[in-house]
């Protein structure tokens, strides 16, 4: 502390600026200034951390305690008043310090899980994914697990004791973790990259340059997709399905529920090509879950229930409040089609449009910006197939970033619960309530 106190000094840096130029002026100056300075750092060195950061032209400062005020404003202060260059504040602090269950697990208190705003008592979605990790990697040593900061979060962490040999955290470095991936990828691996989907965004030039130009069999398990609530607008996951659908080579799904999760895993690392599986934050609907995994078919949706009014194509979280709605209308005589589209990229072009073609009321549902998601990608799809009366309505996340709040109020405000959804679908197709009162 004393040496920092020095050389951060302005009258330090004046008085070794005089003494080089008196120094050099001398016989063999130059030499003598070189091996004095070298013995200088070579004993700072030894006794005083940050040498490779001043090597990189910092100045140090620390360690510090970080819960000592005086101290650590005084640190700043210094910082603040150094002239001669960028300042490198070296401060060591204990996470959760102050509440004796934080200091004792700090992994358990860094924040609390949400329950995605669906009362369930069955497993969290990241829990189900990494339970189903460790089925998969049972089944075939080739398939590594990355994560970037995120061990815990994402469900990694059992398998990590588990499998030690094949989970990298490679730390808050969502860019190396996806060319990580990209390089086993290609030595014959089957990377599974775990990244919350709003911290994806930080790797979208690799994931276009080294992963999907080369057709690389990477799985990107997108957790926290879709609203995430109290988080706030940093950790929305609002926006995955418009910028991976927007790649080509890249495959798009998102499960109906928890089991619907396990087998989507299971085919994504079979399918040998990059591949997105998006889930939300939280519990599922608490679906049971199967003892066998399944691979199903890439590009499939599924008719979760017919109906001849209305055809709600749905992804993702977004299918049980669909169901909710249609149980809804129909007490109306409102009589609607519910689709589990399950990919958004590629669509179920086959089956959407039959379906479009006798029910001409498409509503699409999402959680995802509306501007190059799900929806425009069905809209795109009925304008390009001639079903010139189909007319199609889409409901998902508005043009702003999602605020704080409880998941249920989101999903209200933004009209994505089964309210919501039969509301927009009595606005948006007048003419089925005429038929009715008729």
């Amino acid at each position: 502390k004393f040496l920092k106190r020095i050389t951060l000094d302005s009258r330090y840096e004046l008085v070794k600026k005089r003494a080089r130029s008196s120094v050099t002026r001398m016989p063999l100056g130059e030499l003598a200034w070189s091996i004095t300075k070298r013995l200088k750092l070579s004993m700072k060195r030894a006794i005083v951390p940050g040498a490779m950061l001043e090597a990189l032209g910092y100045k140090y400062i620390g360690p510090v305690n970080g819960h000592d005020l005086v101290e650590l404003e005084a640190a700043l202060t210094r910082a603040r008043d150094y002239e001669y260059g960028p300042t490198f504040i070296h401060v060591l602090s204990q996470k959760g310090r102050g509440y004796p269950p934080a200091e004792a697990d700090a992994l358990k208190f860094h924040g609390v899980a949400g329950s995605n705003g669906t009362p369930s008592n069955g497993p969290s979605y990241s829990k189900v994914f990494g339970d189903t990790v460790i089925r998969l990697m049972k089944e075939n040593d080739k398939i590594v697990a990355i994560t970037a900061a995120m061990l815990d979060g994402t469900g990694l962490l059992e398998t990590s004791r588990k499998f030690p040999n094949r989970i990298f955290d490679v730390g808050i470095c969502e860019q190396h973790a996806v060319t990580l991936a990209a390089g086993l990828a290609t030595r014959g691996y089957i990377p599974i990259v775990a990244i919350y989907s709003t911290f994806l965004q930080r790797a979208y030039d690799q994931i276009i340059h080294d992963v999907c130009i080369q057709k690389l069999p990477v799985v990107f398990a997108v957790d926290r997709a879709g609203i995430v609530g109290d988080d706030g607008k940093t950790h929305q996951g609002a926006f995955d399905i418009s910028y991976l659908s927007a790649i080509p080579n890249m495959i798009v799904a998102a499960p109906k529920d928890e089991d619907e999760l396990q087998h989507l895993l299971a085919t994504a690392v079979d399918c040998g090509r990059p591949i997105a599986v998006r889930y939300p934050r939280g519990s599922g609907p608490g679906s049971p879950l199967s003892s066998e995994l399944h691979r199903l078919p890439i590009g499939k949706a599924e008719l979760v229930r017919d109906g001849q009014d209305v055809l709600i194509l749905a992804i993702g979280a977004t299918i049980h409040p669909a169901i909710q709605a249609a149980d809804a209308l129909a007490e109306e005589d409102i009589d609607c089609a519910v689709v589990n589209a399950r990919f958004a990229k590629p669509l179920d072009s086959e089956l959407i449009l039959t379906l479009a073609e006798r029910n001409t009321n498409v509503v699409t549902v999402e959680e995802n910006a509306l501007a190059g998601g799900f929806g425009s990608a069905v809209m795109q799809l009925i304008r390009t197939s001639d079903l010139a009366d189909v007319k199609v309505e889409t409901i998902g996340l508005t043009d702003k970033f999602i605020e704080h709040g409880s998941p249920e109020q989101l999903r209200s405000m933004e009209g994505l619960d089964s309210e919501g959804i039969a509301r927009c679908i009595r606005k948006a197709f007048p003419r089925l309530l005429i038929h009715v009162e008729r």
